[in-house]
């Protein structure tokens, strides 16, 4: 089906617009766990949510055998990976001291496209530039900022502020580095231009949550604004998995892959105004520094492989959070995930 400019535009607005949708997930997810709990927070985002990419599975009178047909490798490996890594975040999120702190594991958390190219090599046996170390140094050089504001620029200050909560921390790195680990083996487990199963991982997601939530004790009170805040929110992962998707299969996939490394820097702001938090100028240079390392980490994979007349340009489309994954001919990494059957939750 040959694509229009009009068709084209529209998608492309699609995938920013599911950018700046994923951009407010931390701030509305940390409200809301302040008022139930993460995980309760986590388990009410993902079964509507879930429920709602399924109400769509159905508008569009997809056939659920074809969930079946995929790989059991992506479907157990990938879906544990996807449960994986959020829970681990809202855990983050939640054991986060204050609002202030949850700004740092949100940035950790966005390692993970930097970690993301750098599993690629081995995973996807992906080349890459001299370049990929020095965006990678840019992107830790942009965490110790992060992790030191407020304090002496050290390595003392840096070890301080770890051991001052050490559990949320970590617990952001293993999202970043399971989201890393999702993102290609996503590409390595699934056909290439096929459909992904994001609708049943998101459902997956918010039994597992569930199920967790029922044998922890959590106090949970739902105000008006929780229960907005849930239906929100589940909503908001729903939208921007389906727009995502959209731009991948008919948008300006570089485009809106270049776009979606901003991530990190337009949730900050969405956090900063919606928390109303004033993080220190430190905070914002470690975020560009992060922002700035993922971009070049992620064109010295894509200027390396563009050299190579054996990889085409194939177009994945990310399912992001896990539904749609941005990558274009040269395996480019976005956010939520990264593939077409990857996206980016958080």
């Amino acid at each position: 089906m040959r694509r229009t400019v009009r068709d084209v535009t529209f998608s492309t607005g699609g995938g920013l617009g599911a950018i700046l949708l994923w951009s407010a997930t931390f701030a509305v997810a940390r409200s809301l766990s302040e008022q139930v709990g993460p995980l309760t927070a986590g388990a009410a985002v993902y079964v509507i949510g879930g429920l709602l990419c399924v109400l769509r599975f159905w508008w569009l009178q997809l056939s659920p055998a074809r969930l079946w047909r995929l790989s059991r490798k992506y479907l157990c490996g990938c879906g544990a990976l996807f449960v994986l890594y959020t829970a681990v975040i809202y855990l983050a999120l939640g054991l986060a001291r204050n609002r202030e702190q949850l700004l740092e594991v949100a940035l950790i958390n966005y390692l993970w496209p930097a970690a993301t190219i750098l599993l690629s090599l081995p995973l996807l046996r992906q080349r890459a530039t001299f370049w990929l170390p020095v965006g990678t140094a840019l992107a830790l050089i942009g965490m110790f900022l992060v992790l030191t504001q407020g304090a002496r620029v050290s390595w003392t200050g840096f070890v301080e502020r770890l051991l001052s909560n050490p559990a949320a921390y970590l617990l952001a790195l293993v999202g970043a580095i399971a989201w890393a680990f999702y993102s290609n083996l996503t590409r390595r487990w699934s056909e290439p231009g096929g459909h992904g199963a994001v609708e049943l991982f998101m459902l997956a997601t918010g039994l597992t949550l569930l199920t967790l939530r029922w044998l922890v004790s959590e106090p949970a009170v739902w105000t008006t604004r929780a229960l907005a805040e849930a239906f929100a929110l589940g909503a908001i992962t729903a939208l921007s998995y389906a727009l995502w998707d959209l731009a991948m299969r008919r948008g300006n996939l570089v485009l809106v892959a270049s776009c979606s490394y901003l991530t990190p820097l337009l949730s900050t702001l969405v956090s900063s105004a919606y928390l109303r938090v004033a993080p220190k100028p430190q905070l914002w240079f470690g975020c560009l520094l992060l922002v700035a390392g993922s971009l070049i980490t992620w064109r010295s994979v894509s200027a390396s492989n563009s050299s190579r007349p054996t990889q085409g340009t194939v177009a994945l489309p990310r399912s992001s959070a896990a539904q749609g994954q941005p990558t274009t001919g040269t395996e480019r990494n976005p956010p939520p995930g990264t593939s077409r059957h990857s996206a980016t939750i958080l």
